[in-house]
């Protein structure tokens, strides 16, 4: 990661304007003559700086202010307020330019012509991308590699899979060879080995080429695989920025600890640990999990005052992952945001 900024924001906002529909009969008779509008504030006043080279996970519940500020700094959207930068331009304003500097993989949009093949959609975009017809076939053996293009190049986009067409739009995303690349839900409906290839191969561009990625996904495996860094968005404002485990830290991860015994053992056969916020659960007749906060206690701590008491046989310990963790602040947003 270098010092350089590839995206630089200040006290970005958006919000819309919409109509405030009125209940009932004689409500809906009244909106016809008398409209109410509200403003709705769906990014707010938000800092963000991302630096050359990072790869940011951006992610948050629905409807938290994530693809609002994906498309300000795709230029999409103009901002209502604050002041925003992506590559050193002004996204809005000199779009043409800017576009040329990017990629951008929208899971529910597609960059490519419908009822044009693959290889048509993709060769409209090296002429409209000027790339070089030597780096074109280069790049092109490269995502074939990776992502199987050969298989569906001579069909047409509107005929492709979910998984297919995903596929096709990273290859037109990262054709030009772009210094920031936004993903959305890269992923999705993409087979399991698919998805480890695709995770190495953005690793791969990013350590080789530079490229800097912004992530928004609702699989946290790919945040986990992919991500030195995440930003938590919840209600248009920033509540967590920082690394995997300093939000796994921060907001109270939990580890698991499997006990197998090597006879049958009750929870009421458990003794009283000194320490708050444990959670036992009985598994099977000779299992038992403790859920426990990782932050405060440590696996050694706890096999101390057990090992003497229970008749373990074995042990596993699941390390806190950063979906349980999104989950439990997503949780603890929504029941404090009211």
């Amino acid at each position: 990661m270098s010092d350089e900024l590839v995206i630089r924001a200040r006290n970005l906002s958006k919000t819309f304007r919409v109509f405030d529909r009125r209940p009932g009969f004689w409500g809906s008779l009244r909106d016809c003559v008398d409209r109410r509008y509200r403003e709705l504030t769906a990014v707010d006043h938000i800092d963000l700086d991302i630096h050359a080279g990072e790869c940011v996970g951006y992610i948050g519940p629905n409807g938290a202010g994530k693809s609002t500020t994906i498309k300000m700094l795709t230029g999409i959207l103009a901002p209502s307020s604050g002041e925003l930068q992506v590559n050193g331009f002004h996204p809005q304003a000199e779009r043409t330019a800017y576009v040329r500097t990017v990629g951008a993989v929208f899971g529910q949009r597609t960059q490519l012509w419908w009822d044009l093949a693959v290889a048509e959609s993709l060769e409209l975009l090296r002429r409209l991308y000027r790339v070089s017809p030597e780096d074109f076939a280069k790049r092109m053996a490269r995502f074939d590699q990776v992502l199987g293009l050969g298989e569906f190049l001579a069909t047409p986009v509107r005929k492709l899979s979910l998984g297919q067409r995903m596929k096709a739009d990273l290859a037109a995303s990262l054709l030009h060879q772009p210094r920031m690349v936004f993903l959305d839900e890269p992923t999705v409906g993409v087979d399991v080995v698919t998805k480890a290839h695709l995770r190495d191969f953005l690793r791969e561009l990013n350590r080789e080429l530079g490229t800097t990625f912004l992530l928004t996904t609702h699989d946290m495996q790919d945040i986990e695989a992919i991500c030195t860094r995440v930003i938590v968005i919840d209600h248009g404002r920033i509540m967590h920025d920082g690394s995997c485990e300093s939000l796994k830290h921060r907001y109270g991860g939990r580890k698991r600890l499997l006990l197998r015994c090597s006879r049958p053992v009750r929870l009421d056969e458990v003794p009283d640990l000194p320490w708050p916020d444990l959670e036992w659960q009985q598994e099977s007749e000779v299992e038992l999990l403790l859920i426990f906060p990782a932050q405060d206690i440590t696996t050694g701590a706890l096999l101390e005052h057990l090992v003497g008491v229970l008749p373990i046989a074995d042990i596993a310990i699941e390390e806190p992952s950063i979906e349980r963790v999104v989950q439990a602040l997503e949780g603890f947003s929504s029941g404090t945001a009211q």
